[in-house]
């Protein structure tokens, strides 16, 4: 049985949470202000908090987290002005996130889902795609088990290096939701 470690309890910590016990996996869902004393029971832990949250979660539990699966679901954008990513133009969230917890195996997923579509494990009438990119074959293999019992369908976008392009993608999914173009139970869906 998969053990999963959720940080967040919003929407997507509560969609993500879903999936892993669709999936028939222990969860353990903590919140950011978890206590860094908190055993981490997870073999793969989510985070499901806003990438401004990343920096202290990766400080107060780094060495809890070696050797881990750690996805990163955020998408870096700039809130106050909700027109441009925050992170550098070669980089990305992950790729930081990865740089802070070298002991890891970071991927990055779910950012181009909205909690609907991961619920309801559809967009309009095909089955939720979640994108996968990390440098880790088995970390990648690890979360497309999980996902996969759930139900849903998964994409290898390739390196931690294309999570760049997978976080343009949510943040232009993010920006025609927000500006009432699509609906939050819609967005990007990948026929095979």
């Amino acid at each position: 049985m998969s053990k999963v470690t959720i940080f967040g309890k919003g929407n997507m910590g509560s969609a993500l949470s879903g999936i892993a016990e669709k999936a028939g996996a222990e969860v353990q869902v903590l919140d950011s202000s978890a206590a860094a004393d908190t055993a981490i029971t997870g073999d793969i832990v989510i985070l499901a908090v806003p990438y401004p949250a990343l920096d202290a979660i990766a400080d107060k539990f780094g060495q809890a987290f070696a050797g881990k699966t750690v996805v990163d679901i955020t998408n870096p954008l700039d809130f106050s002005t909700f027109d441009s990513l925050v992170t550098p133009a070669d980089s990305s969230a992950a790729q930081e996130l990865a740089a802070k917890l070298p002991d890891a195996h970071v991927l990055k997923a779910f950012n181009t889902n909205f909690a609907a579509t991961l619920a309801s494990g559809t967009i309009g009438q095909d089955t939720t795609t979640v994108l996968v990119a990390g440098d880790d074959a088995d970390a990648k293999q690890g979360l497309t088990e999980l996902v996969e019992a759930a139900g849903l369908a998964v994409v290898d976008a390739g390196a931690l290096k294309r999570a760049r392009e997978l976080e343009a993608v949510g943040f232009l999914q993010l920006t025609l939701a927000a500006g009432e173009k699509i609906a939050w139970t819609g967005g990007f869906a990948i026929q095979r």
